[in-house]
């Protein structure tokens, strides 16, 4: 029993590791994009995307790439301030009683840029998007 659970915890520890090297294209896309980021720490998002979180000009930020390569979006914080009024309205006119806690700008391989907002209201806590305009993205 003891040797299975040493077996079962060597398989796990690889799959981690495994898991958290991206291929060399991803990282020479990476470098290439972003070649002064710092803190760089690389995760799986899913079978086919890398997920890799740095810092970028004392700024937490994120960005994912394809398993081939080529870059899908980039997450940046931002300050609260630096949301569209357009969308502070909207996120207002949804719930008065609410407060942006939180926020990113998101721009992706489409040419889009989305703001994300972390709202509470109460001990409720959740992300609303939100083109820049004000509209919702559900």
């Amino acid at each position: 029993m003891k040797n299975l659970l040493i077996i079962v915890m060597l398989f796990l520890s690889s799959c981690v590791l495994q898991s958290s090297t991206p291929p060399e294209t991803v990282l020479k896309a990476f470098k290439q994009k972003f070649p002064d980021a710092t803190n760089v720490k690389w995760g799986k998002e899913s079978k086919t995307e890398w997920e890799a979180s740095f810092v970028l000009d004392n700024v937490g930020a994120s960005a994912n790439f394809s398993a081939s390569g080529d870059w899908l979006e980039t997450e940046i914080e931002i300050p609260v301030t630096k949301i569209p009024d357009a969308i502070v309205s909207a996120i207002q006119q949804a719930d008065k009683d609410c407060k942006i806690v939180g926020a990113a700008m998101i721009e992706n391989s489409k040419s889009e840029t989305i703001y994300e907002a972390d709202v509470k209201s109460g001990l409720k806590k959740k992300e609303v998007f939100y083109k820049p305009d004000g509209t919702i993205i559900k």
